[in-house]
């Protein structure tokens, strides 16, 4: 495919294989009010930036309000928030995974750059425990 735009050509892009589920989902990530608008009408998810659902509720409440709008609902839509690693401490994140599914969250990740690991093998094992206090190993 080429695509020549205002300011931009792209000449023979394309993706090889082909992503086996289709429509290939569309997820919008960030948390200025535009983007929020424009995954409601568009996306098929939010990947907001907020770490908590109290800093993230009024975003929330806006993306609840653009989605009535395109006659859409959030039970159709999809929202992964990424939790930071923090001190490592599963209490914490336990409390902060149940915040974000009783807020709607549909996907969970984890953060752990600047956790200080200095190996993949040390964020790996973090991710699993993560993995673990989330009900997910």
């Amino acid at each position: 495919m080429t695509f020549e735009g205002r300011w931009d050509r792209v000449d023979d892009a394309g993706l090889n294989p082909m992503p086996v589920q289709r429509p290939i989902p569309i997820w919008f990530g960030g948390h200025n009010d535009r983007v929020v608008r424009r995954a409601a009408r568009m996306a098929d998810g939010w990947i907001p930036t907020y770490r908590t659902v109290a800093d993230a509720r009024p975003a929330l409440d806006a993306l609840d309000g653009y989605l009535a709008d395109a006659g859409r609902s959030r039970p159709a839509f999809g929202l992964e928030v990424r939790l930071p690693f923090g001190d490592g401490q599963p209490e914490v994140w336990s409390a902060r995974i149940a915040e974000w599914r009783a807020a709607g969250a549909t996907h969970l990740g984890l953060n752990t750059m600047g956790a200080g690991f200095k190996t993949p093998g040390e964020h790996l094992a973090a991710l699993g425990r993560f993995a673990e206090v989330a009900g997910l190993g």
